[in-house]
């Protein structure tokens, strides 16, 4: 399996595994890593004021509301996804559950369709596609630390 396909199933994962740890801490975090993740794209895309200028507002509303369907629409279907309740829930309510991951699925893709098409408007495909890499990079970079501090511990 490529890295490429493990890098979501691992954010989705590491998205999860804040739900463990409190909300203050949780936010905490999520700030630490959204200020580093700035700086590295800010470091890598090389923009200039007036692309950084319009470029901020649409990346950061586009992760927060990709943080929002993630964070609070899946840690809900998680918790109807333990054990003990996965078991016991009929046939008519996993396909109901099933219905609404999709739904928060299709609401991901068009949340992405949207934010590429203002992208579009304000950068080259160059710089879009060195936007891509550089999440994949920063990602990359950030799970690397998370293994090697797990391996500390």
């Amino acid at each position: 399996m490529k890295f490429k396909n493990i890098l979501p199933l691992f954010m989705f994962l590491i998205t999860f595994s804040f739900y463990a740890q409190n909300d203050k801490k949780v936010d905490e975090k999520r700030e630490k890593i959204k200020a580093y993740k700035v700086s590295f794209l800010t470091t890598e895309l090389e923009l200039t004021s007036t692309e950084a200028e319009k470029f901020w507002p649409i990346y950061n509303a586009f992760d927060d509301k990709q943080y929002e369907l993630r964070h609070d629409k899946m840690k809900m279907y998680l918790n109807k996804l333990d054990d003990d309740k996965i078991n016991s829930i009929s046939e008519k309510e996993a396909g109901t559950l099933l219905c609404q991951i999709e739904g928060t699925d299709k609401e991901l893709y068009q949340l992405r369709e949207k934010y590429n098409a203002n992208l579009k408007k304000i950068l080259s495909a160059k710089k879009i596609l060195k936007l891509k890499k550089s999440e994949d990079d920063f990602n990359r970079k950030l799970l690397k630390q998370y293994r090697d501090k797990a391996a500390k511990d």
